[in-house]
């Protein structure tokens, strides 16, 4: 399936006008300058300028990064960091026509899912700023989510695999193909997005991932088919929230609100401490096996996709953003108060004071400047 170009760059203002709309009404000064501070800091001092990445991350997690620094911007209207989405690594790929993709992308098939998100958010930030002309960017988007989308089979019922060893099926692949495939719809009124956002969300939904708790785990078992019982990490229970508030947006189908605010409710019951988002892995003291890489940026996924169920849903349903800003307050002043040492780093435990159990990295960084993004959007405005 490839996507009409067509007066694309026109077509994709519907979410960043949603964006824009959704934040008309709410600026909260305090909350917008913390997340510039710490963006600044990550662009300072983590990102190179030569080799449009971050130092010492990878390409999933700066992909994450550069979604978030042009949703910052998209939202406030500010151009602090113009001129990185074409200086990003991602960026200048999209911009060369012969880059292969499929190469670039590698071999997890959810690596190219968070490649999409950010090119097309970096697309709508040089659209809304500049008018500019976008096509390369959304030229390169679709070729991705058409990759993605060559990776779904009848195996297990349905479903994304997640490599392209098609080894395993699991929640973020799927999750990733939903809402890419939802907002697909809504930024460019192509029925095939639709008709995938359905099937990905009628197969999640039959698959059997999601526990007693209302948390979804890992993925299912290879040649059974069955729920895997690992774990049940916060990013899992986040990003189907934006596939869910998308595909809302989509078809006006209530019942997908009810989905989400079962796996929002679970998260904050059974994956926090103290009112505050905790990893499995995470621990304030230095014991066991700490959180890996990847594993430091998952909070900060969760509040983002959070987020954007929130700009999805609050137009029919305003009552979701007075029924969670208190927390997404509270996870933000507890980034600042518990992770944020006096270098502006960021750590990878935010629920109590560290104690030699954090990791200061890119990763935890990232996801801590993600936090305080849906915090000016939709917290309580506090001067933390």
């Amino acid at each position: 399936m490839r996507m009409n170009l067509l007066h694309a760059s026109l077509l994709l203002s519907v979410v960043s006008l949603a964006i824009a709309e959704a934040t008309a009404d709410f600026e909260c000064p305090p909350t917008v300058s913390l997340a510039f501070t710490e963006a600044h800091h990550y662009d300072d001092v983590d990102y190179d300028p030569n080799t449009g990445s971050s130092i010492n991350g990878s390409f999933w997690t700066d992909s994450n990064t550069m979604e978030t620094l042009h949703l910052l911007m998209l939202q406030t209207g500010r151009s602090d960091f113009d001129g990185l989405a074409d200086n990003s690594f991602l960026g200048r790929n999209a911009l060369i026509p012969f880059t292969d993709w499929t190469t670039f992308t590698g071999p997890f098939i959810d690596d190219a899912g968070w490649a999409v998100l950010a090119l097309w958010t970096m697309a709508e930030y040089k659209a809304m700023r500049h008018q500019e002309n976008v096509d390369e960017f959304l030229a390169a988007a679709a070729t991705v989510y058409d990759l993605i989308a060559s990776n779904w089979d009848d195996t297990c019922g349905g479903g994304v695999w997640w490599t392209v060893d098609h080894t395993y099926k699991n929640a973020i692949t799927n999750e990733l193909f939903l809402t890419l495939s939802a907002q697909g719809y809504l930024r460019f009124k192509n029925d095939t997005y639709l008709e995938n956002a359905k099937k990905a969300w009628a197969w999640i939904e039959s698959s059997g991932m999601r526990n007693a708790q209302g948390l979804y785990n890992d993925g299912l078992v290879f040649g059974t088919c069955v729920n895997n019982g690992e774990t049940t990490w916060t990013y899992n229970q986040g990003v189907i929230l934006s596939g869910l508030g998308a595909l809302y947006a989509a078809t006006g189908n209530e019942t997908l609100i009810h989905e989400a605010e079962i796996t929002i409710d679970a998260t904050i019951l059974n994956l926090t401490s103290n009112g505050v988002l905790k990893e499995s892995c995470d621990d304030v003291k230095l014991e066991g096996t700490p959180c890996d890489s990847d594993q430091q940026i998952f909070k900060g996924i969760w509040l983002k996709h959070l987020q954007y169920f929130l700009i999805f849903a609050r137009s029919k349903h305003p009552e979701l953003v007075d029924k969670y800003k208190a927390f997404i307050t509270s996870q933000s002043e507890a980034v600042s108060r518990f992770a944020t040492d006096p270098h502006l780093d960021i750590g990878s435990v935010w629920y109590g004071i560290n104690e030699g159990g954090s990791i200061f990295s890119v990763q935890s960084l990232a996801s801590g400047i993600m936090a305080h993004v849906a915090n000016a959007e939709y917290g309580t405005c506090l001067d933390i």
